[in-house]
């Protein structure tokens, strides 16, 4: 019986052993698909090689973008054919206004064979929130809502929830169905104010919102509540005490 046990465990410590002590072929690399903060992001940049490509809209790039960035937008039909041509043996990094569209993209480079991708966190609203440099903005200052304007649709003695969203944001989408009919249901005590990221990033940069969905709740012009991120009618009311 010992003599099976010795046989038995010199035959495991043979396969652990041939396992561990197979060499890495020359060459190989283990894919990277990594989620960096906008400081760690900015370093990055430094490195040799890197391609800096910003996925969001034509439209949002002529708005301001990062230094030596190419477009090729997310939504487009050709994007997949566009990222293919960029050059697989060199970082690849990706960004979006608040990183959905960005991580998405860092998946398909990642499914194409691409070996180094980093993806912004948060984007360009974490990134303009740090206060660092864009180029190529062609929108004027001021676009949107001003603080002014803003405070005066709190002025109300209904509770007013403010929804923080924008038209490519999907869990904004699945959430707009919900807060209606909340507020259709509750029309007597709150009132829903929307406001769009993209048409109010100087708002949005002052009332230190970063991602999107975001939530806030007044009553008598003062902030009550506030969350960020996707949930449901149920727990909204719950958390929010509506």
């Amino acid at each position: 019986m010992k003599t099976f046990v010795y046989i038995a465990a010199f035959c495991l410590f043979s396969v652990v052993s041939s396992c561990q002590s197979n060499p890495k072929k020359a060459g190989d690399k283990t894919p990277v698909n990594t989620a960096l903060p906008v400081d760690d992001f900015e370093k990055k940049l430094t490195s040799p090689g890197v391609q800096l490509v910003d996925v969001r809209t034509p439209e949002e790039f002529n708005q301001g973008h990062l230094k030596g960035a190419i477009n090729y937008d997310y939504r487009s039909p050709q994007f997949t054919d566009q990222i293919s041509k960029l050059d697989k043996s060199k970082p690849v990094m990706v960004y979006c206004l608040s990183g959905g569209r960005s991580g998405a993209a860092a998946g398909k480079l990642g499914e194409l064979g691409f070996q180094e991708v980093y993806n912004m966190q948060g984007g360009m609203m974490k990134w303009n929130a740090a206060q660092k440099p864009v180029e190529g903005a062609s929108a004027p200052l001021g676009k949107g809502m001003c603080i002014d304007d803003f405070n005066m649709l709190l002025h109300t003695d209904k509770y007013v929830l403010v929804d923080y969203n924008a038209t490519w944001c999907q869990p904004c989408k699945r959430m707009a169905p919900m807060l209606d009919s909340l507020v259709q249901a509750k029309a007597d005590k709150l009132k829903l104010v929307k406001i769009d990221a993209d048409e109010n990033k100087d708002l949005l940069k002052l009332k230190g919102v970063e991602a999107i969905p975001v939530f806030e709740l007044y009553k008598d012009g003062k902030l009550i509540w506030k969350h960020e991120g996707e949930m449901s009618g149920t727990a909204l009311v719950r958390e929010s005490k509506l």
